[in-house]
């Protein structure tokens, strides 16, 4: 099973954060023809990503982590939804193409930061809340399977 190889809920989101990183890495300097590719893969893999956080996570550090992070990533999340839209629904020729996938790579650095954070970050807090990680990673690994799952089969409105 998929959610044995991370410790905790935590621990997966961290694996798909530095993923994600990785593929705005190579984004940077991939040739134009393989450009919409990894685009396509990135903006994919954050919407796996968005969808178990706001699914399963978000929903169980209701009321244990501070009210105000958890809204603004809420908000960083739709932002970042309007724009793999625009990402998917576009490609390499397009004259913002490449400014959007920068903005979003951008808006994603910031995004992680927030959770990461020490002390003060959302995944500190839900830590020191005590919430049980071990079955939100559980969840949401079983989550993103189907959802991986539906992406290959071209089931895209599943993650929309």
């Amino acid at each position: 099973m998929e959610a044995e190889k991370f410790t905790d809920a935590i621990a997966l989101l961290k694996a798909d954060h530095r993923k994600v990183e990785e593929l705005f890495a190579k984004y940077e300097t991939a040739r134009d023809s393989a450009k919409q590719k990894l685009a396509e893969q990135i903006c994919t893999e954050l919407k796996i990503h968005t969808a178990i956080e706001e699914e399963i996570y978000y929903p169980a550090l209701a009321g244990k982590v501070e009210e105000d992070l958890l809204n603004e990533a809420y908000v960083e999340h739709a932002s970042a939804k309007k724009l793999i839209d625009e990402i998917m629904a576009g490609s390499p020729e397009d004259q913002l193409y490449d400014a959007k996938v920068k903005v979003l790579s951008e808006e994603i650095e910031h995004h992680v930061k927030e959770e990461e954070a020490p002390k003060e970050g959302i995944f500190s807090q839900s830590r020191a809340a005590e919430v049980d990680l071990v079955a939100l990673r559980d969840q949401m690994a079983a989550r993103k399977a189907e959802l991986m799952e539906a992406s290959k089969s071209g089931n895209m409105a599943e993650l929309s």
